[in-house]
Order: structure tokens, then C-alpha cells, then sequence
């Protein structure tokens, strides 16, 4: 019999949260092989490597929509990979410019002692915080990560102290 693994083992193995394999089994993405008699999801080797394949695809800069469909068969060759993952970096390039830009632009008025509209500072703002959303995205889901082994390690160890 093929060994099999439960979702938290699988999600350690592959530095994911269980909210995320979860997820991805909600959206139809990635679901397990099968159920233990407990309810507990199992998967296999199979599963594993599809697994795999969709972290490769999602660290390319593939979208869950994109990866679903490469998954269910679409082909999408790796130069079409490559050229979103370009068309991403010539965005991200773009907006980093911008923000530059703007603060550089705020940076030389203030030394001169000019003032700037609300508007303007309002603008700054916002790619401000578009980039400051991208990075605490990326924080959220090593949270993530960490959460989930916590309440793994006190499901396995509910004898000790919190």
C-alpha cells in the first residue's frame, strides 16, 4: 500500500499552511486523494508532486486562476511563463519607479521649503500603500505558517501548560 499523509504533515513537507491546502481544495485547485475513517484528508506521492508543481507555478507569478488551468490541462508553455513573469517584474519596476519619483519629488520641496497639496500627498500615499500591501501579504502568510504549527504542536501536546 502507497504510504499516505495527513494534511498537517503535508503542509510542513511543503512550508504551507494547512489554511492554504485547505483553501486550495476549496477552490478545486488541490484536494486530497482520500479520507481516512476519521475524516481526515490523506494524500499521496501523486499528490504531492501536483503539489509541487503548483508552488513552482505560483513562485513563477502565476495567479490561482492561471495555475488551475495549467492544472487541469491548458497548455501554457514556459515561455508563456516566462513572459508573465516578465510583464509582473515590468509592473512591479513600474510602480517602484513611481513611489521614487514622488518621494524624491517630496523630498526636494520639503528641501526648499515648499509645500505640497493634499493631493499629491494623498498620492504618495497610495502607492505606499500598495507596496506596503504586497510586503505584508507576504508576512501574513509566514504567520500563517507559524500559527499552524503552533496549533499542530498543542493538538499533539494538549497535556502541557499553555
Amino acid at each position: 500500500m502507497k504510504e499516505q499523509w495527513r494534511v498537517g504533515e503535508l503542509a510542513k513537507m511543503a512550508g504551507i499552511t494547512i489554511r492554504t491546502l485547505r483553501f486550495y481544495d476549496q477552490i478545486g485547485l488541490f484536494s486530497p486523494s482520500g479520507y481516512s475513517a476519521s475524516g481526515y484528508r490523506l494524500y499521496t506521492e501523486k499528490d504531492i508532486s501536483s503539489l509541487q508543481q503548483i508552488l513552482s507555478l505560483k513562485e513563477l507569478g502565476l495567479s490561482l486562476e492561471e495555475i488551475k488551468a495549467v492544472m487541469a490541462g491548458d497548455q501554457l508553455g514556459l515561455s508563456d511563463i516566462v513572459t508573465m513573469q516578465i510583464d509582473r517584474l515590468k509592473e512591479n519596476i513600474r510602480m517602484q519607479q513611481k513611489l521614487l519619483q514622488e518621494l524624491e519629488n517630496v523630498s526636494s520641496r520639503m528641501q526648499r521649503n515648499e509645500p505640497f497639496s493634499v493631493e499629491n500627498f494623498m498620492k504618495i500615499m497610495r502607492n505606499m500603500r500598495m507596496n506596503h500591501e504586497k510586503f505584508f501579504a507576504e508576512r501574513k502568510s509566514n504567520i500563517d505558517i507559524h500559527l499552524d504549527r503552533l496549533g499542530e504542536y498543542l493538538d499533539e501536546h494538549p497535556e502541557e501548560p499553555g
